[in-house]
């Protein structure tokens, strides 16, 4: 496995745990609707990011781009739901458009992901 689908899984279990965390926190600590939209999407965004990597692995033609399309749901899901999490936790919202432009970053990488059925090929 290379180091690029080794990070995927890597952020699949973390992105995991960050959700289970999360909904805990949500149900005992407070936090409200933010912070159990940003654990559903880190649980959600975890399974897509393994099973993504398990049929990249299988794939001989289109896999580059299923990771990409996977990468840009990682980074879509940590900068929407980072956003969401630092608003009902710490009360601070990240840099304008965060949570906005992670939603957009996730659509990106869901059509990524629509468009390697046109190209993909299995070994």
């Amino acid at each position: 496995m290379d180091l690029w689908t080794r990070l995927l899984v890597l952020l699949a279990g973390l992105f995991g745990a960050a959700g289970v965390a999360s909904a805990a926190a949500a149900a005992h600590v407070g936090g409200g609707t933010n912070l159990e939209t940003a654990s559903h999407f880190l649980l959600f965004n975890a399974a897509t990011l393994a099973a993504l990597v398990a049929l990249a692995l299988q794939l001989t033609r289109g896999g580059v781009l299923l990771k990409v399309g996977a990468s840009t749901i990682a980074l879509g899901t940590l900068l929407f739901s980072g956003d969401l999490a630092s608003r009902a936790l710490m009360d601070v919202k990240l840099l304008g458009g965060t949570a906005p432009f992670g939603g957009s970053l996730m659509i990106l990488g869901w059509l990524m992901v629509a468009a390697t059925a046109l190209l993909a090929r299995r070994h």
